[in-house]
């Protein structure tokens, strides 16, 4: 009924205008009650001697009413307070019910919001611990192999354990290799720090696109060769200008490349199209593997994430597992989209980039 009342006249959407008519409406019954209760008392012998009743009456049932036409105020304050004393207890899940539209209201939605936030900034700060952890553990086992290996190997060469030159030169080779294996995880982890960082400086200037995956191409397929792969190549016949670092742009592309290379059947072949349409460069390269289920599909970006082994060519030196986390900041670093499309084994990783104006 109440709540009928302040609708009509238009107060419900107000706490002040609540409280103003609230006050309205318990003066103007506790003032006709003291009227009553003052006219009864005229009619005893003794009025004179109760002359203060009624103001006793007036001041009783004005607090009564009021505290009566405001309770559900009062109600909802105190929900309220229990609600941010549990947000502030470290409850962050819970929501303060919103069943008013006054200014109550909209402090519960502003507490609601405040509770959504802090909740995803402490989501966002686990994320980013456990991120570190992750960063640390990976870059741990990842130098740990390599360097063991070369440690083996100089100890093989100090204490002259092989028994000719050749069994030499192999211990060589194989430090050499494990060497340049660890140079390029430290290369790769450098770059993905810089890259982390949203101020690093690119290069940009209009390049086009097409002539720069033939340059690539041009080293790539003899390596692919080596590997039973071969590269098919479909592009527009017309210039595709992007505005680029260009080589920021061939790392990324080069990534892609070479985990085409590591995760491809073979013998096989390596597809490389490129178009422009709608105003976008569309790069894509495709390749054919073994299938990966959707979870793995959905963590092929994330640093320090590999392929399972037994995707992975076993000829193939073991990467970094931050290769495409590196493209796909080096791409978005550009304004650019990278995304990969998998079906059945069949794997198709696309850049998109702004054409030049």
């Amino acid at each position: 009924m109440k709540n009928n009342i302040f609708h009509w006249i238009g107060a419900r959407r107000s706490l002040r205008g609540q409280i103003l008519w609230s006050i309205a409406f318990s003066f103007t019954l506790a003032l006709l009650l003291m009227a009553v209760v003052a006219s009864i008392l005229n009619q005893t012998p003794i009025a004179a001697r109760l002359f203060f009743v009624p103001l006793i009456v007036f001041v009783a049932s004005f607090l009564f009413f009021f505290m009566l036409f405001t309770r559900k105020i009062v109600a909802y304050t105190r929900l309220l307070a229990d609600g941010l004393m549990l947000i502030a207890e470290g409850d962050l899940r819970y929501r303060v019910p919103i069943s008013r539209q006054d200014e109550l209201g909209n402090m519960a939605q502003c507490i609601n919001h405040m509770a959504a936030q802090i909740e995803r900034h402490m989501e966002r700060e686990r994320q980013a611990e456990r991120s570190k952890l992750e960063l640390i553990t990976g870059l741990s086992h990842d130098l740990r192999t390599p360097l063991t290996s070369v440690i083996g190997y100089l100890n093989l060469i100090q204490n002259e354990t092989f028994q000719n030159r050749e069994e030499y030169n192999r211990f060589v080779d194989n430090a050499v290799q494990k060497t340049q294996q660890l140079k390029h995880l430290i290369d790769d982890l450098f770059e993905y720090t810089r890259l982390n960082n949203r101020d690093v400086g690119l290069s940009m200037r209009e390049v086009d696109l097409k002539h720069l995956l033939k340059q690539m191409l041009y080293e790539f397929e003899p390596i692919a060769e080596e590997q039973g792969l071969t590269v098919a190549t479909v592009w527009d016949a017309d210039d595709i200008a992007v505005v680029m670092d260009p080589e920021k742009m061939a790392r990324a592309v080069d990534n892609l490349l070479m985990n085409a290379l590591k995760f491809s059947t073979k013998p096989g072949e390596v597809k490389v199209r490129l178009r422009a349409e709608r105003g976008r460069a569309l790069l894509a390269i495709e390749n054919a593997g073994a299938p990966i289920d959707k979870e793995a599909e959905a963590r092929l970006f994330d640093r320090f994430y590999k392929g399972e082994p037994s995707r992975k060519d076993n000829r193939s030196p073991s990467g970094s597992g931050l290769g495409l986390s590196i493209a796909k900041q080096i791409v978005e670093l550009h304004h650019g989209r990278i995304w990969l499309e998998h079906r059945d084994g069949s794997y198709t990783f696309y850049i998109e980039l702004p054409l030049a104006a």
